[in-house]
């Protein structure tokens, strides 16, 4: 399931966000026993680099992630790790 859950998440950043790097990370098993974990929900870290950040404020860019799952967040996804960057940041 996870596994599946993972290419899911991958697929939803790629789609929306077009990144030229992408590195998805599941971190559930560091948070065994977190009420996250009870619940179904995933931990997971991301590294994105996409042009769409350029100019773009910390925020905007977690902003823009976060959309991207949308449908999966505080279901699928409890907490995610972002780190976001441009291209010229790399």
């Amino acid at each position: 399931m996870n596994d599946t859950r993972i290419e899911r998440i991958r697929s939803k950043m790629e789609a929306a966000l077009a990144p030229v790097e992408l590195t998805l990370n599941d971190d559930s098993h560091l948070h065994a026993g977190h009420a996250g974990a009870a619940s179904g929900g995933g931990h997971y870290s991301v590294r994105i680099v996409s042009l769409q950040f350029e100019g773009q404020k910390l925020v905007t860019r977690h902003r823009l992630v976060y959309d991207s799952v949308n449908d999966m967040m505080h279901k699928e996804i409890h907490a995610l790790a972002i780190t976001a960057l441009a291209p010229s940041e790399v």
